[in-house]
């Protein structure tokens, strides 16, 4: 299943079909594919290259360690994610290596690793659904996750799978039609809520 953007300019092919479903194949993931979808996370931007990121992973090859993930999930999302090949956790470091003082930015890079990895993923012909609803401190307790490393969001990773294999709410959810504000609302020029002029001046696609 596929659901394309409805873009109001036009984007590359690849952000346009990335999407988050949550119903999964039951076709398990290579690990060489794994690894480039994390080597695209690594090369992700960071302040002073600090490279603040971290995963944890697990895929249904190894079945305790599957369950172990599982069970960091808030329970409506490991109703469905628990169908996916592979789970994983982003973390970040919280402090700078080269100085120990706060990294204010941290969860920006992580994310911004964490979206080069679903463009790769994309490219691949997978899919990721990030995730807030799940269990921070279970991960610190079931992973042993040292200080100073934060949590950030739990990944289903795999190849989508069809609509009907989710429960008849979720699957309609599925099939509704991907919706995003439109850029005037959030690119402002001048002073703050004031849309910049270069969107009226644009061409639409």
């Amino acid at each position: 299943m596929e659901k394309p953007a409805t873009n109001d300019f036009p984007i590359h092919e690849l952000l346009g079909k990335r999407w988050s479903p949550r119903a999964f194949s039951k076709q398990p993931v290579a690990p060489e594919i794994l690894c480039s979808l994390f080597e695209a996370a690594r090369w992700s931007f960071s302040c002073f290259n600090d490279q603040p990121w971290a995963f944890l992973v697990a895929t249904k090859e190894n079945p305790e360690e599957f369950a172990r993930m599982t069970g960091v999930l808030m329970e409506g999302n490991a109703a469905w994610a628990a169908h996916a090949p592979v789970l994983a956790v982003s973390l970040a470091r919280l402090n700078f290596q080269h100085n120990g003082q706060p990294n204010r930015h941290a969860l920006h890079d992580v994310g911004a690793a964490t979206a080069l990895l679903a463009v790769e993923a994309t490219a691949r012909g997978l899919v990721i659904h990030p995730m807030g609803g799940f269990y921070a401190d279970k991960v610190r307790e079931s992973f042993s996750v040292p200080p100073g490393w934060e949590p950030v969001a739990a990944i289903a990773i795999g190849y989508a799978g069809e609509p009907e294999s989710l429960p008849e709410k979720l699957a309609k959810r599925e099939r509704e039609p991907r919706t995003r504000k439109p850029i005037s609302e959030f690119v402002m020029s001048g002073t703050w809520g004031n849309t910049s002029p270069l969107i009226s001046g644009a061409k639409k696609a």
